[in-house]
């Protein structure tokens, strides 16, 4: 797709399906922080069978651990935290309906065949851009995990919040096809 699409939470999979890895796209809504320590938490949750402190169904995950909020502010700089840390994690989640994690980095081939499967999709945000990044968020709430300080489970809203789609649904990866784009031919 040419241009920037726009999004709103919770996405649904008709949103999904048509993005392609190298998609730029503007989220609009409510999507979820966590690290890893509180992955840590969901997932023993969903071993012990339990309900999770939020519905994951057709939410967005961003990895992120945003510094305190200046006054006047709802969140401080909060750029993406590197995703592979959710790797073992994140299939988990997409089996229950999770749709969309935002980070920096590539993912595992696990996560990226249970995106396949689950029709989920991996955002890039980029790095280095965190007090910018925030001007999208127009609040932010604690949901679960205050204990975990800045890495517990927040509800953003957020508008405009800028990302580029680095793994799709038919398994295209950003990453490895810009790396592909420079490596020497012998």
């Amino acid at each position: 797709m040419s241009g920037t699409i726009r999004l709103h939470t919770p996405l649904k999979e008709e949103d999904i399906i048509s993005l392609r890895a190298g998609d730029k796209v503007l989220l609009n809504g409510a999507i979820y922080t966590g690290r890893d320590a509180a992955h840590k938490r969901l997932l023993c949750l969903l071993e012990k069978g339990k309900d999770l402190p939020f519905d994951v169904r057709g939410q967005v995950i961003y990895y992120v651990g945003p510094s305190p909020a200046k006054p006047g502010t709802p969140i401080g700089s909060c750029g993406p935290t590197t995703s592979y840390r959710m790797d073992p994690y994140a299939p988990a989640l997409m089996k229950i309906g999770l749709k969309g994690m935002i980070g920096k980095g590539p993912r595992g081939r696990e996560v990226v065949e249970a995106m396949k499967r689950y029709k989920a999709v991996y955002f890039a945000a980029v790095g280095g851009i965190a007090a910018l990044i925030a001007r999208s968020v127009k609040s932010s709430r604690m949901v679960a995990y205050a204990d975990l300080g800045t890495e517990a489970v927040r509800v953003l809203e957020v508008k405009d919040f800028p990302v580029i789609v680095a793994n799709d649904v038919l398994g295209n990866d950003l990453y490895e096809e810009e790396i592909k784009k420079y490596r020497r031919k012998n």
